[in-house]
């Protein structure tokens, strides 16, 4: 695979061009029985953005998809994007009430949504008077079919806005982080570059959602000529059998999720021989587990570390760094999310953004060309997470003599007790490894004699009956006292986020 660094002066929508002509005749996006080749993806695209600038679309109007996991939804993103336009993705697994909140304060000019969405339409008010509307992504072609057709005028330059997504939150409304074409530009370059030793063509399978990670990264892949196939959720079974079925090399899911397909009782009757890599990310992931998705799925397990603020390419944990000496890493490294990529540069920071020496707990920062403009109109916002040419990224970590960086808390979710300062994900891993524990999750609660206290949420294994005192002495002998939980809560499932993300907040609003 050629790596072009030149990419960096082309605009984005230029890139996914090239490769559309190059790999004219190969599938782009396949999605159950429907498929677009590369050269179909560009026509239709230019023939959308056509329609939504003969319909009266401007350059740098904002414009909505509402819609689970579709070809014909990126499709419609891609026109957007070429037409000028911010992407402004929407999840629908969120509650209508939040997507109509984002909406209405991001802006929305123009609406593409799936029919079991209406509802949500009687709710945006028109970000300029009036707002185009395309009902039922499925049956585009009949709002095409009516357009008035122009010759396509975009200004290209590094700093236009492409795409605007929420930052995560189940409470209150998020704010909009401003992507723009340079920060693609980066992404495509790293996405490409991470893939450059391929044995095979990429086939990736798209099973998150499209309006998180997963839509970033077919738009930044298309230069590497790949096929995507797109699933409509993230379904075990119908993971597993895809990856067999056709030949998948690259998926990515959150922690949750992969824990899912290795909970299945046929996990290991399938062939994984395809695969290239299985990404995770969005969330720590349990040492326990992923040694074991090494076991199950073959060394192709790739970490990394990004933030809606900077997309995937903060720091990046190849599946060859996963492995010494045909085994898994025993030296620590798995609990890390790898080193700066091929894009970024890292540090950590003291309070007045200082870089403090290698082994110090310090806030994570970074540079690089994949760092957002900035949050949409709010600019005291912004200035918070940039200091002395660092983005802040509100992560507590450290950086080991081998430049690999670990991660040990949000800085929101630190637990002071007693005086102390605990990192939950550290009693994460340290409850994840005691055998028959699933899943665990740590929070602060008020406590009158600490202040706050530890206290574990934890799921487990199927069958496995473990006393709470047992697992307390476990962790206690495992990480100490100070840091073990005091008490424990027995769940079937942790609630988790839209984007699977263990939902932190559900859990502290018992014990506000």
């Amino acid at each position: 695979m050629t790596i072009d660094r030149a990419n960096y002066d082309k605009p984005i929508i230029h890139i996914v061009d090239e490769a559309c002509e190059r790999y004219c005749d190969r599938v782009c996006l396949q999605y159950g029985e429907e498929t677009y080749t590369y050269g179909e993806v560009q026509a239709l695209s230019i023939q959308y953005a056509s329609a939504l600038q003969g319909a009266g679309f401007q350059q740098g109007m904002h414009a909505a998809i509402y819609s689970l996991n579709s070809a014909k939804a990126f499709v419609l993103t891609l026109a957007i994007i070429r037409a000028g336009g911010v992407w402004i993705p929407v999840n629908p697994r969120n509650s209508v009430a939040d997507n109509i909140k984002v909406l209405n304060k991001l802006g929305c000019d123009a609406i593409f949504y799936q029919r079991e969405f209406v509802d949500v339409i009687e709710g945006i008010k028109p970000a300029h008077g009036h707002m185009l509307v395309s009902e039922d992504i499925d049956q585009v072609e009949a709002w095409l079919d009516g357009a008035k057709q122009v010759t396509v005028c975009r200004k290209d330059d590094v700093d236009n806005i492409i795409t605007m997504p929420m930052t995560g939150g189940t409470t209150g409304v998020p704010k909009g982080v401003m992507l723009s074409d340079l920060n693609f530009r980066a992404l495509s370059y790293a996405m490409a570059y991470v893939m450059r030793n391929w044995k095979r063509d990429p086939v990736y399978m798209v099973a998150a959602p499209m309006t998180h990670v997963g839509g970033r990264i077919v738009l930044a892949t298309m230069s590497t000529g790949c096929r995507f196939v797109i699933l409509d959720k993230v379904d075990p079974q119908e993971i597993l059998h895809t990856i067999e079925r056709e030949g998948i090399t690259d998926f990515f899911l959150p922690p949750t999720a992969i824990y899912s397909l290795l909970a299945q009782p046929n996990v290991r009757d399938f062939d994984f021989s395809s695969l290239e890599a299985i990404t995770y990310g969005s969330a720590p992931i349990s040492e326990v587990k992923l040694r074991e998705a090494i076991d199950v799925f073959g060394p192709v397990m790739t970490g990394g570390f990004g933030q809606t603020e900077c997309p995937m390419m903060i720091s990046n944990f190849p599946r060859e760094d996963h492995i010494i000496d045909g085994k898994p890493a025993e030296d620590g490294r798995l609990r890390s999310v790898g080193k700066a990529s091929v894009i970024s540069e890292l540090a950590i920071l003291d309070d007045d953004a200082n870089e403090l020496p290698l082994g110090e707990l310090g806030e994570i920062g970074v540079k690089g060309d994949m760092v957002s403009p900035g949050y949409f109109n709010a600019p005291e916002e912004s200035a918070k997470i940039r200091k002395n040419g660092w983005h802040l990224t509100g992560d507590i970590g450290y950086l080991n003599d081998d430049g690999f960086l670990f991660i040990v808390d949000r800085k929101k979710d630190m637990i002071i007790t007693g005086g102390f300062n605990v990192y939950s994900s550290e009693v994460e891993n340290a409850l994840s490894s005691i055998k028959g524990v699933a899943q665990a999750a740590v929070i602060g609660v008020p406590s009158e004699h600490w202040g706050e206290e530890v206290k574990a949420f934890i799921c487990l294994e199927e069958g496995r009956v473990l006393p709470e005192a047992d697992i307390i002495a476990q962790c206690k002998a495992d990480i100490g006292s100070v840091k073990s939980p005091k008490s424990i809560d027995f769940v079937d499932v942790l609630p988790t986020t839209p984007l699977g993300k263990v939902d932190k907040k559900q859990l502290k609003a018992r014990y506000a």
